[in-house]
């Protein structure tokens, strides 16, 4: 039984916040691709956007609470009995393990909770079954998934998302249109994604790049990197070794990567061996 009081229903321990707001769910809505997949929405809370979303799409949609889950096998049971709905209860990066989320293309939808936005997005990059990525997010970090070179909100998010695909920010969502409100402003993030892209190494890389942002890209890569490596990439590539990380395109990083990515990988592999015991 949902109480009146939502403010008292949701658990903090999910970081919800339940949007109650129909301009914005009409918004949210419109905002999808128009291609006719099915939609797998992550969190669908009280139902309030499923409700929308099965009017216009096979929808799986995947509950990690328990109380929510038989709330909405309730509420929604002709539609799941229609085949117009499937539930998951549990977390949601379980059902990732095997590395596609659905077995089918999809498109997905999702007002994420604030602390596993990030890990969220990055695990639909990797999924080849994920074409386009709807989500409600802090405004900040919807900002780094766009922001261009140059701009200071420029950061790995941003070379990742422009590695697999177009971001955008179609619209940002005031804190009043939630229950409770959050403490900050939300923005939905569109993301139409042209491939996918499952690389630990070159994401390690990016981390050691922007690992001081306002330190030199240079700097930041010898930190890892012999001195001399990082000096023969930039002069080959006629990289400027002042520029700071945000500052240098996305394609750029690319070219760096592949001329630095032989080191990371016996870096990488010299961690995986287990040390030799004492005799």
């Amino acid at each position: 039984m949902i109480p009146n009081d939502l403010t008292k229903f949701a658990e903090k321990k999910f970081g919800q916040n339940f949007l109650k707001d129909n301009h914005y769910i009409d918004k949210i809505i419109q905002s999808m691709s128009n291609e006719n997949l099915r939609v797998a929405e992550i969190g669908p809370g009280l139902g309030d956007l499923t409700k929308a979303l099965v009017k216009a799409r096979s929808v799986t949609a995947f509950e990690v609470d328990k109380r929510l889950c038989e709330y909405l096998a309730a509420t929604f049971q002709d539609a799941i009995h229609a085949g117009v709905l499937e539930l998951r209860c549990g977390d949601v990066l379980e059902h990732w393990e095997s590395g596609n989320l659905l077995s089918e293309s999809y498109h997905l939808i999702a007002n994420l909770p604030y602390y596993i936005a990030t890990n969220i997005i990055l695990k639909a990059f990797k999924d080849e079954q994920c074409q386009s990525i709807l989500v409600m997010v802090q405004k900040e970090v919807a900002q780094k998934f766009v922001a261009k070179p140059g701009e200071k909100a420029f950061s790995a998010l941003s070379v990742l998302a422009q590695s697999v695909g177009e971001a955008k920010i179609c619209f940002e969502v005031e804190p009043k249109a939630f229950i409770p409100p959050p403490n900050v402003t939300s923005a939905v993030l569109l993301i139409k994604k042209n491939c996918s892209r499952e690389d630990e190494i070159f994401e390690m890389f990016l981390r050691i790049a922007f690992g001081q942002p306002r330190k030199k890209l240079s700097k930041n890569l010898e930190s890892t990197f012999p001195k001399t490596l990082v000096a023969i990439a930039f002069d080959t590539l006629k990289v400027d070794s002042n520029l700071r990380p945000h500052q240098v395109a996305t394609s750029t990083y690319h070219h760096l990567y592949n001329v630095l990515k032989d080191n990371l990988d016996e870096r990488k592999s010299s961690q995986r061996k287990p040390k030799a015991r004492k005799p």
